[in-house]
């Protein structure tokens, strides 16, 4: 069952939305070679429970920290612990917030210190195909639709995506129907309607596209130990234009000041 949102509800879902982006942005501050991730998962948890909400993921299915941090050849769902990220390291961060009775859900890959070009190139391409696959998610197309704008723009560069791990609806749940595969045929899968939610998150990979899960159960890693990256908003389906809930404002405008 899909869950269509009136306009009331998509305001008060952008309100958590937005809140993810603030999060990350807080976070972002504080990125930099020699800090612990449980440092920055701290950061986000006290950032996340002053401005009224409580983190999306902390306990969500027994996972332990509000931010999943996962480092180079992880692709999502790392745990926050006493690891130290170093010079040259990447980091997918992934943040959720709970407030008013709606989830925000949102992610985004940090470079740690001087990373190479070869992996910079990777993040830049990632982050591109989200947005073309954002400009799918209008009224009248289908999920097939998104999946195929990541797949043709990363894989024309040679990278591949990741099959077994897929975006999905939100809402008052984190994770709803539909599930937003990445990749996928032009005209194919359910139908795009005014007022679904949807969190878009193109994971991908510079080697192959195979994934391996760590023995903790959440980790996911890539099978080549490959670096992957991993890009996520939050986004409502309108008629005309998808509409953005999330943002990425806050955060790149602490980067730019780094």
């Amino acid at each position: 069952m899909i869950q269509l949102k009136t306009d009331e509800e998509i305001e008060i879902q952008r309100q958590s939305s937005l809140l993810v982006g603030k999060t990350l942005a807080e976070v972002a501050k504080h990125i930099e070679p020699g800090i612990k991730t449980s440092y920055l998962d701290k950061i986000a948890e006290e950032f996340i429970l002053d401005h009224g909400a409580v983190p999306g993921f902390k306990g969500y299915g027994g996972f332990p920290g509000t931010l999943c941090i996962s480092v180079n050849d992880e692709v999502v769902h790392g745990i926050p612990g006493e690891r130290e990220l170093i010079n040259g390291d990447i980091v997918s961060i992934d943040c959720g917030t709970l407030m008013n009775g709606f989830y925000g859900d949102s992610a985004y890959t940090f470079a740690v210190g001087n990373v190479d070009a070869e992996i910079l190139e990777l993040l830049k391409r990632t982050k591109e195909s989200l947005y073309l696959a954002i400009e799918q998610a209008v009224a009248g197309k289908r999920i097939g639709d998104i999946g195929f704008a990541v797949q043709k723009h990363v894989e024309s560069f040679g990278y591949s995506v990741v099959r077994d791990l897929v975006g999905h609806g939100v809402g008052r749940n984190l994770h709803e129907k539909p599930e937003i595969p990445n990749y996928g045929r032009r005209g194919s899968g359910i139908k795009l309607k005014k007022g679904m939610c949807l969190a878009i998150e193109p994971m991908v990979n510079l080697g192959v596209k195979e994934v391996t899960q760590d023995n903790d159960g959440w980790t996911i890693r890539t099978a080549d130990s490959k670096p992957s990256a991993h890009f996520e908003h939050d986004v409502a389906v309108r008629n005309d234009k998808a509409d953005i809930l999330s943002t990425f404002e806050y955060i790149e405008e602490v980067l730019n000041k780094k």
